[in-house]
């Protein structure tokens, strides 16, 4: 996760928190994952340099049960604990995985004779959401014992101050998805459990986001897997790490071990391809490893259900929630000013405004603003991938919908951006919560 590096005369001072330095050090950066510091030498050198980290194009072919054992083995390794534990369940396919090697593998561990053989899996959303929903039916297929925990735009809203202190961070599809995890945190500690095993990693791992639909060809796919591997520790990792420590619980991430990683990115790219003719959607090479017909580890609607990022499946109105109230507070002299009060990744939109505000009355120094990543960005790609389609480079929104055309509840033609809206200088409508 993110780590903080602040040099002082005579000394080296490193915290896993902006807050931890931002009272003493003027000036602070990013401590570089997969580096370690040298006092003698002065310096960072790097320690972790896999071979997919050059970002050459592999060629290894496709062994389906290869990954299979490699994600087992990776989920096996998490299960050692001697706390109380649970499985974060969301009922899309990452998740579910997990949960679904967890339950096929426990039994035999130390854990199940400590614990029970019974998985306590969780999931969070808003009344009737699509996540809910799943992860219910997911639950009942594996015979887990879930808790269900529910939250409303406004219990999000009270709480995105909070979001934002433990986070540090304003980025805007990071905000949005902290928030009902830091909800569904506090509440899952308050049962006694003090560690989760989360599906984190899988989607950059095998191209599992809507944008990647418009992949060019497999190099550009493996380049663009490559750069949001490296910058997790700024995005879905800074989310899962803060979000459950804030409260003092432990998340673990089976897809980020070391060695799935190197198995899953040895694999020639052209696997990960989405190809609609012949059949393969997104994350299709990994959907297929755990697809058995024999001993089916989820139903088969699960196991190909279609991606679904998490701040929109707690339930649609969540996004739809912030916008409004960003709307309610942000004014549009405040957005002709941005350019001039946020010089560095200035805000576009007034959602982007309102967390940066907040952002900067915890973290007001420079050093602290510079810590955070920005840039365009549609469905949480990076901005490379941005120049894929020319669509979408319109519809600048971290959220899955923006993927038009693709995600099955895109946004609506009145609700997208003005910038794209054929014919009309209208701005978008808001959508009443």
């Amino acid at each position: 996760y993110l780590l903080m590096f602040c040099k002082l005369p005579g000394s080296v001072w490193i915290s896993s928190e902006v807050k931890g330095l931002n009272d003493d050090c003027e000036h602070f950066e990013i401590f570089p994952p997969g580096h370690l510091y040298s006092s003698k030498q002065g310096g960072f050198k790097r320690w972790y340099n896999p071979p997919w980290f050059s970002e050459v194009i592999p060629s290894v072919p496709y062994d389906p049960l290869a990954l299979r054992k490699a994600f087992e083995k990776a989920v096996i390794k998490r299960l050692m604990t001697d706390v109380p534990f649970g499985v974060l369940l969301s009922g899309g396919l990452d998740s579910s995985l997990v949960a679904a090697v967890t339950v096929r593998h426990l039994a035999g561990t130390k854990a199940a004779k400590r614990w029970g053989t019974k998985l306590h899996s969780f999931c969070v959303g808003l009344e009737g959401s699509p996540d809910l929903k799943a992860a219910k039916e997911v639950a009942n297929y594996l015979g887990t014992m879930h808790h269900e925990f529910t939250f409303t735009v406004q219990d999000g809203i009270d709480a995105i101050e909070d979001v934002i202190y433990h986070t540090e961070t304003y980025d805007v599809t990071t905000i949005r998805a902290s928030t009902p995890m830091f909800l569904m945190s506090r509440k899952i500690k308050s049962l006694g459990v003090k560690m989760v095993i989360s599906g984190e990693g899988s989607d950059e791992i095998f191209g599992g986001y809507l944008y990647f639909h418009k992949a060019p060809n497999k190099e550009e796919l493996h380049r663009e897997t490559c750069q949001k591997i490296k910058a997790l520790h700024q995005y879905d990792c800074l989310r899962a790490n803060k979000a459950t420590s804030a409260w003092g619980l432990e998340a673990r991430v089976p897809f980020l071990d070391k060695e799935f990683i190197n198995e899953a990115m040895s694999i020639d790219p052209e696997w990960k391809m989405i190809r609609p003719d012949l059949g393969r959607i997104e994350k299709w090479m990994l959907r297929k490893a755990f697809d058995d017909e024999e001993q089916p580890f989820l139903p088969k609607h699960i196991l190909y259900r279609q991606k679904e990022q998490f701040s929109d499946g707690v339930g649609y109105s969540w996004i739809d929630g912030l916008k409004a109230h960003a709307e309610s507070n942000v004014t549009d002299k405040m957005m002709s000013n941005a350019k001039f009060i946020y010089p560095h990744n200035t805000p576009t939109t007034k959602e982007a405004y309102c967390y940066r505000m907040i952002f900067e009355r915890f973290f007001p120094q420079n050093s602290a603003i510079l810590t955070v990543p920005g840039g365009p960005s549609v469905a949480c790609s990076t901005a490379k991938a941005v120049e894929w389609d020319a669509q979408w480079s319109g519809n600048l929104d971290p959220s899955g919908r923006a993927a038009l055309g693709v995600h099955l509840s895109a946004y609506e033609q009145e609700h997208l951006p003005a910038t794209i809206m054929a014919g009309t200088s209208k701005k978008p409508r808001m959508i009443e919560v």
